[in-house]
């Protein structure tokens, strides 16, 4: 072993504090890929590509750069020229006389530090950050305010015309004609318009952008974190164009204005892939837009960034290991289902599997799996497509959710017949999945012969980290949560709301999961068709975390907050 070797060996230690154990094995796995030591690490999931950058930098004796919580002056952003930054992939931090301090994801990259030395005339220190935190400030930085300000001013002049205040006293329909609406597209204003409104909400995290018009307005608002946030209001003369706008970036047809449409867009921002599922819905003041915005690289995280953690990473990491049998996924609409079956895919992905998915629709196309999508036109069905997929020699299936009896007795089939099989369920909770399928028409005997495993999830805000600080809960949110412990021994935390939280408190979102193992004595309640609480109980007693006690769990540990857990999360 090499004293680099070393050296890297002891500084993973000393920031991840791994075992010997675990430190032995990814050696071994080191000597066959030869792949570098923290890639490795990354990889099977024991450190995060924070801890990575941590220990790249004692490595290099170069600092680390937290960006996500680092306000960042504008006049020190601008040393830099936004070009220049979006190119090199650097974000100007800090400059202290002669000096500034640049965050990089490759510190080493001796390019781009003498680039930057021309283009400033300062000497640069480079510092390491992570490739998320550098896209995540540069997608910031590409959407300041000042622009989107100039942006709909640009409009409201062009409609204008002399730069007057546009006023509306009545509703009225606004009919403009195909070939009058194909030139107000080629106005810049216009253009600029939407391009902000996509970049600002890329910027702000959101995970759709709604253009909504009223009566005599447009507003604009993004849903991040789960809520709705109003950004700005367009003025009504704006709509055909701004709308009409989106579709043809949608590939929709602009003179179809009293029907639905679906379309999607494609985008590169940040050296970042972005998908864009585009909806229309005719209304009585318009078409209203919803953009559900994907990022590629969203699911490219390991199970214990979603969430997962402890024994119920362990569990789940043996179940999608297995050979064949059903995992259900489960939970309301827009609790991260499908997410974390990206996540498993990508996980369980290599070139020995024959991955194949069903999906209504295809949200993110990932390497080396056959993915199709529903169409009922063509007559695409769940249940149809899961039948050709058995005769094209799968090792898993991902069916996108188990609406009807047919395609829940074809899962249940492949299952049986040597396959892995993942699919979602909307019930409550896991102990629930089982009445489901009864309820469906499954055999109980079927569902006790396939079924492995059920997970159930939410989503919860986590706490900003810039304004975060303890506080005591009030006491009906203990009394609603009939938690037996100790309160005066445990700090609590909430965010007091600012700038980087748009003053919510709150930063991001994580998973609260619980894992039903389908043991003997499940598979015997299953067969006697028992009430689902009578399943939970038996569950409960062979050592299910359930989702409130993960809630809790996140909250001891400062993740989130009681009034969160609240709120996502049934009291019992």
């Amino acid at each position: 072993m090499s004293a680099h070797q070393r050296t890297m060996d002891a500084i993973v230690k000393e920031v991840v504090g791994l075992t010997d154990d675990q430190l032995s094995q990814a050696l071994r796995i080191q000597k066959e890929t030869k792949e570098p030591l923290a890639q490795i690490l990354v990889n099977m999931g024991l450190m995060t590509e924070k801890d990575k950058a941590k220990c790249l930098g004692k490595q290099w004796g170069i600092p680390f750069a937290e960006l996500a919580e680092r306000a960042i002056p504008e006049e020190v952003r601008r040393l830099v020229p936004r070009h220049l930054t979006q190119k090199l992939r650097v974000v100007p931090v800090e400059k202290n006389g002669k000096r500034l301090a640049v965050a990089m994801a490759n510190p080493l990259d001796i390019y781009a530090i003498d680039q930057m030395r021309l283009v400033t005339g300062l000497e640069v220190d480079p510092l390491i950050a992570t490739d998320d935190d550098i896209s995540n400030a540069l997608a910031d930085d590409a959407t300041g305010g000042e622009e989107w300000g100039q942006a709909l001013q640009s409009v409201r002049d062009e409609l204008a015309g002399d730069g007057s205040e546009l006023t509306f006293e009545k509703k009225e329909e606004v009919d403009v004609s195909v070939d009058e609406l194909k030139v107000m597209l080629e106005d810049a204003p216009v253009v600029r318009l939407v391009n902000l409104i996509i970049s600002q909400a890329i910027g702000d995290h959101a995970s759709d952008i709604h253009v909504q018009p009223e009566e005599n307005k447009v507003r604009v608002r993004f849903r991040i974190d789960g809520i709705l946030h109003d950004k700005m209001a367009v003025p009504k003369p704006v709509q055909p164009a701004l709308v009409s706008r989106i579709k043809v970036m949608a590939d929709m047809d602009i003179a179809e204005k009293r029907a639905p449409q679906d379309g999607r867009i494609s985008l590169r921002l940040s050296q970042r892939e972005y998908d864009f599922r585009v909806s229309t819905y005719p209304g009585v003041n318009g078409e209203k837009v919803v953009m559900r915005i994907l990022d590629k690289r969203g699911v490219m995280v390991h199970l214990n960034r979603l969430g997962i953690c402890g024994t119920v990473l362990d569990e789940f990491d043996d179940l999608i290991t297995r050979s064949y049998g059903i995992i259900l996924v489960t939970g309301p609409t827009g609790s991260g289902k499908s997410t974390t079956l990206y996540s498993v895919l990508n996980k369980i992905n290599s070139p020995e599997k024959n991955i194949m998915t069903i999906e209504d629709p295809v949200e993110y196309q990932l390497p080396g799996l056959t993915q199709a999508q529903v169409n009922q036109r063509a007559g695409v069905t769940f249940a149809g497509a899961l039948r050709t997929m058995l005769r094209q020699d799968p090792n898993v299936i991902l069916v996108g959710e188990m609406r009807d009896t047919e395609t829940a007795v074809t899962a249940v089939e492949a299952a049986l017949t040597g396959h892995l099989v993942f699919s979602t369920l909307h019930t409550n909770d896991a102990g629930s999945a089982v009445a489901r399928l009864l309820e469906m028409g499954i055999e109980p005997f079927l569902i006790a012969s396939s079924v492995i495993g059920v997970a159930a999830q939410r989503l919860v805000r986590v706490i900003c980290p810039k304004c975060k600080e303890a506080y005591t809960p009030p006491v009906e949110a203990f009394r609603r949560l009939n938690l037996a412990m100790d309160f005066d021994a445990v700090t609590f935390y909430r965010g007091k709301g600012c700038d980087h939280c748009l003053g919510t408190g709150y930063k991001g979102r994580i998973g609260v999961f619980e894992l039903m193992m389908i043991n003997d004595s499940i598979r015997e309640l299953i067969l006697k068709k028992a009430a689902s609480h009578l399943v939970k109980q038996e569950a409960l007693e062979s050592g299910m975390v359930t989702l409130k006690q993960d809630a809790m769990q996140k909250i001891l540990e400062g993740i989130t907050t009681m009034e969160e857990a609240l709120r996502v999360i049934y009291a019992e």
